[in-house]
């Protein structure tokens, strides 16, 4: 069964953002992968484990922190309560999902306006 986490805060450094969950995540392996939910305003990362899917969920009010962090193309990291882990592909991903989406009603236009006014 698919799990989502939810990221419920953010902490940039001078060469690392952190997107924090209040979850562990030992177990967790990166896929390098973001998907777009644009029921929800919200971008998703995937991680797997030996079972299935794990979302990282990327809410609308962090967007401007993600932006910051991919304007400096720095290296975003999970953290969670038991361990940190980087989130490998993350501003490729990002790039290819933000171009994808700029001027594409295909993912509803608040989106697209969301998405153009923060990136």
């Amino acid at each position: 069964m698919k799990r989502s986490i939810s990221i419920q805060n953010t902490n940039l450094t001078d060469n690392k953002l952190f997107l924090e969950v209040e979850q562990q995540i030992e177990g967790l392996i990166p896929e390098g992968q973001i998907l777009v939910d644009s029921d929800n305003y919200s971008f998703i990362y995937l991680m797997e484990d030996q079972e299935d899917y794990t979302y990282i969920v990327m809410p609308e009010q962090i967007w401007v922190f993600i932006k910051n962090s991919f304007e400096k193309k720095l290296p975003v990291w999970l953290k969670g309560n038991d361990k940190e882990v980087e989130l490998i592909n993350f501003n490729d991903e990002l790039e290819y999902v933000i171009n994808n989406i700029k001027g594409n009603s295909n993912y509803g236009q608040e989106m697209v306006t969301k998405v153009e006014s923060i990136f």
